[in-house]
């Protein structure tokens, strides 16, 4: 298994008490019935594009039935990203401005799916790592790789910055 010696980002903290709080340390617990549930969050599943709506006191999220169920998890989080950390009317901000929240959505979508608290369930030396990742974590293969590559990358980075006696 891979040393994880990076510190976990500011977003992957949120998450991290973001999950804690609701009562979550495994992967088994993630479920997005649960979580919109536990957020006064209506969830529907349509033949549509995936996407939230915040009027008044409602909050909903629209996920694409068509997709891949993995595909959806992850269509979930990315809406769930803008519900709870997000505002503003997308089609009336600039575009740098919706450049980032799409930036941070992406950042919540991989920190929300494969959590930092929860990377202890992964074999990082199984050669499978990647397909041990998709059926624990139930998201797409691509998602993974992803996830897997930021990972890496943090903890090489980390290394660089160690103290020279």
């Amino acid at each position: 298994m891979l040393p994880l010696v990076y510190p976990a980002t500011a977003l992957e903290d949120w998450v991290i008490n973001f999950y804690i709080r609701l009562g979550i340390y495994h992967p088994d617990q993630i479920k997005e019935e649960y979580i919109a549930r536990n957020h006064r969050i209506f969830l529907h599943k349509k033949p549509q594009p995936s996407n939230f709506q915040v009027v008044g006191r409602y909050q909903g999220i629209t996920i694409d039935s068509r997709e891949s169920v993995e595909t959806q998890r992850e269509s979930f989080f990315h809406e769930l990203c803008h519900i709870l950390r997000h505002y503003g009317i997308q089609s009336m901000m600039p575009n740098a401005f919706r450049e980032l929240q799409e930036r941070d959505a992406r950042h919540f979508t991989l920190y929300a799916a494969i959590p930092y608290h929860m990377l202890k369930f992964v074999d990082f030396n199984d050669p499978y790592v990647i397909e041990q990742m998709v059926s624990v974590f139930k998201v797409t293969p691509e998602l993974c790789e992803t996830r897997l590559l930021q990972i890496e990358n943090r903890i090489k980075s980390y290394e660089g910055y160690s103290i020279k006696a």
